[in-house]
Order: structure tokens, then C-alpha cells, then sequence
């Protein structure tokens, strides 16, 4: 909840749009409620588990305009999983690193200067699971619109959450306070 509420509190402070100031738990399979929400985030993405059912509903989600970005996988093996699952939405689309060009590194901050962003417990090795290169992937509707995002090698929400612990980097919680803001207004946008 922490990563939630300081991320949601940096969308009041630094864009106009009026967010919640607490976070709202969404189970996909609970009726519409998935629909009320524009942006949906997971986080531990490469354990996640998404059903083929649940593929279906994101899938409808995603066409109806909705926004997910899956978050905190690290390795080959969660890369695996991740990719297995988001294609039980979108089986016909590739997840494709997005470019540096694109409007969601530029919504609001332009994000030219991208690296990993560890999570709180391996800030001195820098990535979970070995992994040492962050990607930043995506998979576009016929429009060009990205749809499902994820940010691969990093962990985004502990950046969030623990923006004001004095032992996690500033330039960590800088980043990923920055991606966070920019997905959703991307989001909200495109």
C-alpha cells in the first residue's frame, strides 16, 4: 500500500489529474469492477499466475481502452512466465521493446536516461535473479497504442515505496516516480 499512496500522491502533486489517495485492490475475475478502473497494475509479474480466463478479460479490458503494466519480474525463467501469460490476452501480438522515441517515455517526462531499478533488498547487487539489463516492453494494438506494458529486471513499486526511506537512492525513486507518472498519463492519453 505504501508504493500505492506515494505514487498516487505524486500524481496529485505533479499533474493535474485527481487521483485517489488511497490504492484499490482489483481482482480480475470479480465481475466488472476490472472495468472501472482505467490502469492496472501487477507487480511480482513473473509468479503472477493469470489463467486463460483471466487472459480473456484483460483482453476485453485492454480493447475497451484499458491500461496494465506488469511489474517486478526479473531473469529468464520470470521473463518466461511473463511473456506466457500476457499472450494468453493478446496471442497474435509480440511484446516488443518499446522505443526510445515513443510518447510513453516523453507523456510528461522525457525518459532518454533509463537503468534498472532495484528492489529495497538487492540494491547491492542490482537485480534479482541475476538480472543485469533492464527492458522496458510493450505489446501495441493495430493503432500503435501500447496496452500492456512491462518493465523488465526492475522492481518500479518498491521505488515508490520506499521514495522516503533516507537507504534506498534517490535516483531510483526519481525513475520510477517518473515512469509511474508517465504511464498514467500515457495511459489517460493515448
Amino acid at each position: 500500500p505504501r508504493a500505492d499512496r506515494h505514487l498516487l500522491q505524486a500524481v496529485r502533486r505533479l499533474t493535474r489529474v485527481d487521483a485517489r489517495s488511497v490504492e484499490q485492490v482489483v481482482d480480475i475475475e470479480d465481475g466488472d469492477d476490472v472495468f472501472n478502473w482505467p490502469f492496472l497494475y501487477a507487480v511480482q509479474a513473473g509468479e503472477w499466475g493469470l489463467t486463460e480466463k483471466q487472459g480473456a478479460i484483460l483482453r476485453e479490458y485492454v480493447a475497451r481502452g484499458g491500461f496494465f503494466v506488469g511489474d517486478d519480474f526479473h531473469g529468464v525463467a520470470e521473463w518466461g512466465e511473463f511473456d506466457k501469460r500476457v499472450h494468453f490476452a493478446f496471442p497474435e501480438r509480440p511484446l516488443v521493446d518499446i522505443p526510445d522515441k515513443d510518447a510513453f517515455f516523453h507523456a510528461v517526462y522525457d525518459l532518454d536516461d533509463r537503468y534498472i531499478i532495484p528492489g529495497q533488498a538487492h540494491l547491492r547487487e542490482g537485480s534479482k535473479n541475476g538480472g543485469t539489463n533492464g527492458r522496458w516492453v510493450a505489446m501495441y494494438d493495430e493503432k500503435g497504442r501500447a496496452g500492456i506494458v512491462g518493465w523488465f529486471n526492475s522492481d518500479v513499486g518498491d521505488s515508490w515505496e520506499y521514495a522516503d526511506d533516507p537507504y534506498y537512492p534517490e535516483k531510483f525513486s526519481a525513475l520510477g516516480i517518473r515512469l509511474g507518472v508517465n504511464a498514467i498519463i500515457y495511459a489517460m492519453t493515448h
